[in-house]
């Protein structure tokens, strides 16, 4: 996998269309795989499945192997007898089927989830029993969960004594274990859904992308259960550093995430088996993996945790090699993608090429009119991913908008655009497809592209923009967008550039 010409679509659950106000496991994906499948895409890559902080990033989630259950179908549930009709119609959102709504969402979601629970049978009870056995993370994420919620959901490190230290809360069970059990049936429930969708897409010949934050949050079950494994104060359950990035592309401050720091040393003595739990999980739930911000593995920027900006940060030295010689020994070939965008020296370049995995390229990046950028496609090697546009991305069209003159007229004159009506066109805009084509042409094993870039949408329609606490992950789509897509253009470029190989042997 990786290894031959193929191609593939960014776009996440909660993208997807629904009745639901995000995105669910339903057939509507189904759907989605179908013209993935017909227009002759090979992947589809999604965004991280954990659990959303309260900015609604999953980037910063309370848990590393915990699903999201705003992705549960609630038709399914009331396939499975849990829940009736009228408990899905309560789920059905009314408002605009382009913007995600997470606050009703979540708040419908839970309430029939909870009447689901209450509905099953001594059969789904061995069920999850099993799923427990199969995923040693369970006990502690809902044994965290069910806390939180006694603790009037204040984080961990705010609880009463009993509950905030791990071993004497897990010791004396100080929690309800009914609502222990509740958070092991969501995941359970969550996991069966998702299993089903991957097999379907699977079954298409179509591989699924995940996607592997970093860094956990502070406020997680992660931190709660592993303490040792973290930069924490064990007196005040404060962090003594905290991650970010310093100045860069996206932001003249750098970005300050607030993530605690791992304790690499201590990681080391336990033979990094954290990390190879996380991975597993991974490669589970997904067919490749790709690690946001792989450079920290070589180095990182820590930031004191008083800190207003990541400016006051410095680099630290990560695990580099000494960690994934020991993933190599559990996984040969693990399927996995560096997220190597950035600042970076030496040591990064090393780690990918010792490790082998391949790196991301973003066409966005190589028009600088006065560099030689690796980012530009004639410059990419094979072993890379090639970008029109990440999450993190404006839109292609947003990019031609909100580009300077120099830099537009260098990126149309690099595409081989030469006309004065690059703005026209909508999805059929010539200048934007000339920039696709580009990054289909270049060497890079794999070429991806947001639905958002097939479509032809401007910067409204981004996912994400880094350093902006407020109104991110919220595009949605509906299957009439999705219809009006040029599905023949795509099949054409796909067999053209020749990205079509299948990817499962």
């Amino acid at each position: 996998m990786l290894k031959k010409r193929g191609a593939g679509v960014l776009l996440h659950i909660s993208s997807m269309p629904s009745p639901y106000g995000v995105g669910v496991f339903g057939n509507e994906i189904k759907n989605f795989i179908d013209k993935l499948c017909y227009m002759g895409f090979t992947y589809w890559q999604v965004l991280p499945f954990n659990p959303l902080d309260d900015a609604n990033s999953p980037y910063c989630s309370p848990s590393a192997f915990a699903g999201n259950y705003l992705f549960i179908n609630p038709e399914q549930l009331c396939n499975m007898g849990l829940i009736t009709k009228e408990d899905v119609k309560i789920n059905i959102y009314n408002g605009s089927p382009y913007t995600a709504a997470y606050e009703f969402a979540s708040e419908r979601r839970l309430e029939t989830l909870k009447k689901a629970f209450s509905s099953i049978t001594d059969e789904i009870k061995a069920e999850i029993c099993e799923f427990e056995k199969k995923n040693a993370w369970l006990d502690d994420y809902a044994v965290y969960m069910a806390v939180k919620e006694q603790e009037n959901n204040k984080p961990w490190y705010e609880w009463s004594d009993s509950h905030s230290h791990y071993e004497i809360c897990k010791k004396t069970r100080a929690y309800s274990e009914k609502s222990a059990s509740f958070w092991k049936f969501v995941q359970y429930i969550f996991f069966k859904q998702w299993g089903e969708i991957k097999e379907y897409a699977n079954k298409k010949g179509i591989a699924v992308i995940g996607d592997m934050p970093i860094y956990v949050a502070m406020d997680s079950a992660d931190v709660w259960s592993n303490l040792p494994l973290f930069l924490i104060d064990k007196k005040t359950l404060a962090a003594k550093q905290v991650a970010g990035v310093p100045p860069d592309y996206f932001s003249e401050n750098g970005q300050l995430w607030g993530n605690p720091i791992y304790n690499w040393s201590e990681m080391k003595k336990g033979g990094y088996s954290w990390w190879i739990s996380r991975l597993e999980s991974a490669l589970k739930t997904y067919d490749v993996v790709r690690i946001d911000h792989f450079r920290a593995f070589a180095s990182y920027w820590e930031v004191p945790s008083d800190s207003k900006t990541a400016k006051t940060g410095r680099w630290k030295k990560g695990p580099g090699m000494d960690l994934f010689n020991r993933v190599f020994e559990v996984f040969p070939n693990a399927p996995i993608i560096a997220e190597d965008l950035g600042i970076y020296g030496e040591d990064v370049i090393q780690l990918l090429n010792d490790t082998g995995f391949p790196g991301m390229k973003v066409v966005q990046f190589g028009f600088d009119p006065n560099s030689d950028s690796s980012h530009m496609p004639h410059n990419a090697v094979q072993n890379s991913i090639n970008y029109v546009g990440t999450h993190d991305n404006n839109t292609i069209l947003g990019w031609l908008w909100e580009a300077t003159e120099e830099e537009r007229r260098f990126a149309l004159d690099y595409v081989g655009f030469s006309g004065s009506n690059w703005g026209d066109g909508g999805y059929n805009s010539p200048s934007c497809r000339k920039i696709i084509e580009a990054v289909w042409r270049s060497s890079s094993n794999v070429a991806v592209i947001s639905l958002q870039d097939m479509c032809g949408f401007g910067s409204d329609a981004r996912m994400n923009i880094p350093g902006v606490p407020e109104e991110n992950w919220r595009f949605r789509t509906t299957e009439d967008t999705i219809n009006g897509i040029d599905f023949d253009y795509f099949l054409n470029i796909n067999a053209t550039f020749r990205r079509m190989y299948p990817v499962f042997d």
